[in-house]
């Protein structure tokens, strides 16, 4: 139990991580207490409220359709967060599979599947997300199906990387000279060692599909009115930049806050789950 203290006692210390940490809590908080706060429906249209400003009634005022902003904020972070999450999970998943596979195996399975991974990446991600989502249609469905399916190519190649590796240590090869399978020797032995790296690099991932996602809808490949969804909102705002500036900055902001939140989490865990940067 000392070591986890210790570490604990490291992230806390460090200003960036610490603020990461609390921007990420704030946001989770925010998007799980919404449907409990008292606010507006925020798909809830009052065109004689339009473009209100704060007010006590309003705190961060209306928008152009007369919509309370701080409900569509908050119920903004549900949505982004959840397509984030969903799409983290499959995205770090297919990478796990693909780059295990790859880096465990090698030979011909190694060529096939890095010559897949060397054709994703021959494009940037977020042009070939377009790309699918325009061809699926619009909807918040398809683009989690576009980011999910092409974010995880230059995550397969790191993990490929560390399987490398770790299948070259001496306990895996006790492992093999006892008879251990090989699902037996990835699952316990290889995948338990590169758990650390694994955290910090989905943790890090986490801000890059947030602004992928919100980059979508800001196109309109994602959500559709009157769903409530920072990209989107971003979008709804273009028009009134000079009449009512906040419409732009408040989910603009918002995006720029829990991206950097991510980021500084993930170089705090990074500090504490590397081993060469552990002092006694």
């Amino acid at each position: 139990m000392l070591l986890p203290r210790r570490w604990g006692g490291r992230f806390l210390r460090d200003p960036g991580s610490l603020l990461g940490l609390i921007i990420v809590a704030i946001a989770f908080l925010s998007a799980l207490l919404a449907p409990f706060l008292p606010l507006d429906d925020p798909t809830q249209l009052n065109l004689s409220h339009r473009l209100l400003p704060p007010s006590v009634e309003y705190p961060l005022g209306t928008d152009h359709l007369g919509r309370d902003e701080l409900s569509r904020i908050l119920y903004g972070a549900r949505t982004t967060l959840g397509l984030a999450g969903i799409a983290l999970v499959i995205v770090m998943s297919i990478a796990l599979l693909v780059g295990s596979l790859s880096g465990y195996y090698g030979g011909w399975l190694d060529t096939s599947l890095m010559a897949l991974v060397d054709l994703l990446l021959a494009f940037p991600a977020l042009i070939l997300g377009i790309a699918v989502a325009g061809i699926l249609g619009p909807s918040l469905i398809n683009v989690l199906i576009a980011v999910s399916a092409v974010w995880w190519a230059g995550h397969a190649r790191v993990i490929r990387g560390m399987v490398l590796s770790a299948r070259q240590r001496e306990y895996v090869e006790a492992a093999r000279a006892i008879g251990s399978s090989d699902i037996r020797i990835m699952v316990y032995h290889i995948a338990r060692n590169i758990l650390g790296p694994f955290v910090v690099l989905a943790t890090l991932d986490m801000g890059w599909i947030i602004l992928g996602i919100a980059g979508l809808n800001f196109l309109g490949l994602g959500a559709q009115p009157p769903t409530p969804e920072w990209g989107a909102m971003l979008n709804d705002s273009r028009s009134y930049l000079q009449t009512a500036p906040r419409l732009l900055l408040l989910p603009g902001a918002a995006i720029f806050l829990l991206v950097l939140g991510f980021n500084l989490l993930g170089d705090g865990l990074r500090d504490i789950l590397d081993p060469t940067t552990y002092r006694n």
